[in-house]
């Protein structure tokens, strides 16, 4: 039978069914024995933390949610651990109010820090990959506690190994960070226009991070109740990759279809293009609706799918689809979405 608990009331697009069992854990210790607990009995497991990335079908989850709720940070020298349950913006915000830089190229990125490492977060030109040491997680299968170093997670555009699967439960997340006070190189044009420097110039990481916070709002991208635009799960779809040896037929296709050239950045085995500029050249434009106006398209930002009220998963599942549809009608792309999909597909 299904709990009381709705997963509306813990996910950033106010989206999401009834769960079954919900535990809280405190501490690491009592993640691994709520995971631990789960799994002895056969029972499914979903791992929450700040509910940013994802999208939980509207039947809720027939199992067990862990909400993952162990905070804090500890720093030796240039290495700082940090909680998976700690919320990220509020520990982005405490290293560059003590003066240190390396991460505020990421601020105002919704979410908790055991979620970075999985999707390897990235904006304005950063990814956590940059500065992530090693991941201390449990292995379920295993059944033991152990240390990930970062070159075994497989880093590669908004991915990791450890995305796609439940193997691996991440406890805390070690960085590396910057005594200098200064920020990461600044590698994302706009970014570097509105600061007024030179591609990988550096600056205060107290700068870099307000001007990142600025332009996240003009967005919808840092989270406000007030604002429905920021009811969502960030940036729905990820930039497409293609293939270096498809790359001329499907950049050929693109300038027959639409006027103007689409952004485009060299990629591990291909070129990335801009989604958004897909989305909106294939005629979805900043505030499109979905079903019955529940839903709709950022009006600020084409990239994120949002929540405008009294909607449910499959609102917004249904806008998606015609995005999707759409853009690879027009341009031969398939777009892919970034968040995590329980109990549902697109």
């Amino acid at each position: 039978m299904p709990g009381s608990v709705r997963l509306a009331e813990y996910t950033t697009l106010r989206l999401g069914g009834l769960v079954r069992r919900f535990v809280t854990a405190a501490t690491a210790a009592e993640l691994v024995a709520a995971v631990r607990e789960a799994d002895e009995v056969g029972e499914p497991v979903l791992l929450l933390g700040g509910g940013s990335n994802l999208v939980v079908g509207d039947e809720g989850f027939a199992g067990t949610l862990v909400r993952i709720a162990n905070t804090g940070w500890t720093r030796d020298g240039d290495i700082v651990e940090v909680a998976a349950g700690q919320e990220w913006d509020a520990f982005v915000a405490a290293l560059v109010d003590n003066g240190l830089g390396g991460l505020e190229c990421l601020s105002g990125i919704p979410g908790s820090v055991g979620a970075t490492p999985i999707q390897n977060v990235g904006a304005y030109g950063g990814e956590v990959a940059e500065s992530i040491v090693s991941v201390e997680l449990y292995d379920r299968a295993a059944k033991e506690v152990r240390t990930v170093k970062a070159d075994e997670l497989g880093f590669a555009y908004r991915t990791s190994v450890l995305k796609g699967t439940d193997r691996g439960v991440v406890l805390s997340v070690r960085f590396r960070i910057d005594p200098s006070g200064q920020s990461a190189p600044i590698r994302y044009a706009e970014l570097a226009r509105t600061l007024g420097v030179e591609i990988d110039a550096k600056v205060p990481a107290v700068r870099a991070r307000e001007a990142v916070l600025g332009l996240r709002r003009g967005k919808g991208m840092v989270l406000d109740p007030a604002d429905h635009d920021t009811w969502s799960a960030g940036s729905f779809f990820t930039n497409p990759i293609v293939p270096e040896e498809e790359a001329p037929r499907v950049l050929a296709r693109i300038a027959e279809s639409a006027e103007g050239k689409i952004p485009q950045y060299p990629a591990s085995g291909g070129v990335k293009l801009s989604a958004a500029w897909l989305i909106e050249r294939a005629g979805f434009g900043k505030g499109y609706p979905g079903p019955g106006g529940r839903v709709s398209l950022s009006s600020k930002h084409t990239l994120a799918l949002t929540n405008r009220g009294g909607a449910n998963t499959e609102d917004l599942l249904s806008l998606a689809r015609e995005v999707r549809d759409g853009v690879e009608e027009r341009f031969g792309v398939r777009l892919r979405p970034e968040p995590l999909l329980i109990n549902c597909s697109l």
